[in-house]
């Protein structure tokens, strides 16, 4: 299942920023696939918490944006429309800026990249 993810409304931010993501289910990876004054390594992993889920860099653990209740885990799944807070860590010497994430879309078949590079998958 692959989820698409809006942000944007972010505090001390462009007020047209916004950055598109892809959360892929299966491969625990997300993908920037459009963006404006968000910026946001091309891809990285996800992080399922009971209070959300962890945007994360490719090569930390630490997140980059925490979509507060959003649990692509739970029974049932996410639903299209569904929305809420979003914690953007711009710089980790300062709080994170509030915005907020939207559930553009849901593909509930298993979809496959057209080339390996997608998400960081370098083997194929």
């Amino acid at each position: 299942m692959r989820i698409t993810v809006k942000l944007d409304a972010f505090e001390r931010v462009d007020s047209a920023a916004f950055a598109i993501l892809w959360l892929d289910k299966e491969t625990r990876r997300w993908s920037r696939e459009g963006h404006q004054s968000v910026d946001l390594p091309d891809w990285g992993g996800l992080q399922a918490r009971p209070d959300g889920t962890l945007i994360c860099d490719p090569h930390a653990e630490s997140p980059l944006c925490v979509l507060e209740h959003l649990d692509f885990d739970a029974v049932g799944g996410c639903v299209e429309g569904q929305a809420g807070r979003a914690l953007w860590y711009i710089d980790a010497s300062r709080e994170p800026a509030a915005g907020r994430w939207h559930v553009q879309c849901i593909d509930r078949e298993r979809i496959t990249a057209e080339h390996g590079v997608f998400a960081g998958d370098e083997d194929a």
